[in-house]
């Protein structure tokens, strides 16, 4: 199946089901080439700025960090629920100990530039504008902090423009 181009506002899925329950891919390429992605369940899309923007959160010792903030461009992808294992392997497994997309078998190609998978049926293209960290000092609930942040890892989180959406 070929991957069409459509509007942000023509997603016709609720962004609480694809990325709370379907979970998503954040994956980003260095200039040499190299890919890495990673599962996630947090984020969001909106609108900032004037601009159709998704927010994703990345944790400081999760290796796609390093590519998405070399990069700059990163792509949110989305699957049927079929993948649903292969996802939560990505999301497991580090791109530093094995090849990991090799592993579970996605085979990387290009739309608008960036990064996605053939197996995906939601392709998101993200240019990232701001970040920012998340800080203890910053919450207003306390008992998030101690329920999500035990580590002291806090998300790096990224604001990003949608530069194009593409489906299959």
């Amino acid at each position: 199946m070929e991957w069409k181009q459509i509007e942000p506002c023509q997603l016709k899925e609720s962004p609480f089901e694809m990325i709370g329950n379907q979970w998503m891919l954040i994956t980003a390429q260095k200039p040499d080439g190299s890919v890495n992605t990673m599962t996630a369940s947090w984020g969001g899309m909106g609108v900032l700025w004037g601009k159709n923007v998704v927010f994703a959160f990345i944790r400081p010792q999760r290796y796609t960090k390093e590519f998405v903030d070399t990069a700059k461009e990163f792509t949110l992808t989305f699957f049927d629920e079929s993948y649903k294992k292969d996802l939560a392997y990505l999301g497991k497994v580090s791109g530093k100990d094995e090849d990991k997309i090799a592993k579970v078998g996605f085979q990387v190609e290009q739309c608008h530039g960036a990064p996605v998978f053939q197996q995906a049926s939601t392709a998101i293209v993200c240019k990232t504008l701001y970040t920012q960290w998340i800080t203890p000092e910053n919450f207003e609930e306390a008992a998030l902090e101690e329920k999500w942040y035990t580590d002291k890892d806090y998300h790096m989180m990224y604001v990003a423009e949608i530069e194009a959406v593409y489906q299959k």
